[in-house]
């Protein structure tokens, strides 16, 4: 695959060349975060169409980048794998630089995430169901099954018994997951109703939060 070239021997124009390109990113993120199959790339990059995320999953490979395994799954070679401090590098920069808007509020975005941030060792028992109900979002109610590496977000009952009911918006499910305000401070509010065991509502306080959750925003000297 040809891609069109700045003429330029600055090697940040030569690796802008592929990694600047629309998705390109995202879809190293979403490697970076653990998602194999295509399937789950194309979860974490919902609107990228199935074609689109072929030819850069193609680009990709051409260049070293990323590499198919058994499967059919997807993995970062160890060039991919160094950008995970470019793509850190990113997030931080947005955390500390850039508002939430309206547009960004995608709720199967954020629990997507969620599932991707959760470590093995953080699920109590062998598999935790957490159903969200999200009053802004169009399809209001998700369940999302944690039994990593496995976890998924799913849209319709996954046939297990509820563990936890969260009742909350787009917006403040975000913003819990980015760290933005406390689970305990939410519940407070009034933003973020949690029902279930108490032990459980205590784990599921900081499960899964962003990674980017401790980067302080910016100061504006305006």
């Amino acid at each position: 695959m040809e891609v069109r070239t700045y003429g330029q021997f600055c090697p940040v124009a030569r690796a802008s060349e592929i990694l600047a390109m629309r998705w390109t990113p995202i879809i190293v993120r979403n490697l970076v975060l653990g998602a194999e199959t295509f399937s789950q790339l194309q979860d974490g990059a919902p609107g990228i169409p199935r074609t689109l995320l072929s030819q850069r999953l193609r680009l990709l490979e051409q260049h070293g980048i990323v590499e198919r395994r058994s499967g059919r799954r997807y993995g970062l070679t160890a060039a991919g794998r160094e950008l995970e401090g470019v793509i850190d590098a990113l997030g931080v920069w947005g955390s500390r630089w850039l508002e939430l808007a309206p547009e960004h509020l995608d709720a199967g975005v954020v629990l997507w995430s969620l599932c991707r941030h959760v470590s093995p060792d953080a699920v109590p028992g062998r598999r935790l169901v957490i159903r969200f109900d999200v009053a802004d979002d169009r399809r209001h109610r998700f369940w999302v099954v944690l039994e990593p590496p496995e976890s998924e977000v799913c849209v319709k009952p996954p046939g297990f018994d509820e563990d936890l009911v969260v009742a909350t918006t787009s917006e403040w499910l975000a913003k819990w997951h980015m760290g933005t305000v406390s689970l305990g401070q939410a519940m407070h509010d009034g933003l973020i109703s949690v029902v279930g065991p108490p032990e459980l509502v205590r784990t599921f306080a900081t499960l899964g939060i962003s990674k980017f959750a401790d980067v302080a925003p910016a100061t504006s000297t305006a």
